[in-house]
């Protein structure tokens, strides 16, 4: 396949994607929107989990209704074995240079998960630190539909420091292929001492998505955008477009 031919297949998938409108949009995901951002202030940190692949092209747009100022963020590329790793490098410094904490992970490699666990229990023992409470700490798993949000969170649960009583106690929230599995906000333990839990919520996309390339990017990374009819469309970009090779890149004008 030539470029030329690639890059028109391309469009007319972001194209055919867009004018699905808000088809995606169902009433379960503009409740599970409404009720993430009451509790969204109520959050010590919130984990924004992105596709390492299109760290921009899938950030989260409910949080863009918040002051970066009122919130402790921290954006978690996830899925960093599927990434190209010099631009994972990259992308770290680009958001070290807007002023935002980000961590790579592999969600399915448990030294990686630890890793990130001893990270965010660092982030909590400054905050603790900072503010001398003895509160529990909790922190929301905030994304798009499809980038690992259960998965980080059972990680973290199944390797987080509980006490020899608590690990029969494990819980699991569903992990799926299929956008829109996980119905409700759970919580999850994944430290002691101090308390800490990840809240796990549902996926959530913006009513519209006017950006056809960013359409085309969430579906060539599995982002499987309910709603639109043209089943045979999505059967052309998974033969086609292999999710693997699709990212964002770093451009001058971004």
């Amino acid at each position: 396949m030539g470029m030329a031919s690639r890059s028109i297949g391309l469009k007319e998938i972001g194209e055919a994607l867009k004018k699905a409108k808000s088809g995606w949009y169902s009433l379960h995901m503009a409740a599970a929107s409404h009720a993430i951002a009451q509790r969204i202030p109520l959050a010590d940190f919130i984990l924004e989990v992105r596709d390492a692949r299109i760290p921009l092209s899938s950030h989260c747009q409910l949080l863009s209704n918040f002051p970066p100022s009122s919130l402790r963020r921290i954006i978690v590329m996830n899925k960093t074995d599927l990434a190209n790793r010099s631009q994972l490098k990259e992308w770290t410094k680009y958001f070290e240079q807007q002023n935002c904490i980000s961590y790579g992970v592999n969600s399915h490699n448990k030294e990686d998960v630890k890793k990130f666990l001893n990270f965010l229990q660092a982030q909590v023992r400054e905050l603790k630190r900072i503010d001398h409470s003895g509160h529990t700490t909790t922190m929301m798993i905030i994304g798009i539909p499809n980038v690992g949000k259960s998965a980080l969170a059972n990680s973290l649960h199944q390797l987080g420091r509980i006490s020899a009583a608590e690990k029969g106690k494990l819980k699991h929230t569903i992990v799926s292929p299929h956008p829109g599995e996980t119905k409700n906000i759970s919580s999850l333990k994944i430290g002691s001492h101090p308390n800490i839990y990840v809240l796990d919520t549902p996926g959530i996309l913006p009513p519209q998505i006017h950006d056809s390339e960013v359409c085309t990017k969430l579906a060539l990374t599995g982002q499987e955008v309910e709603g639109s009819s043209d089943s045979k469309l999505n059967m052309k970009r998974k033969r086609q477009y292999p999710s693997d090779h699709t990212q964002d890149f770093m451009v001058n004008r971004r």
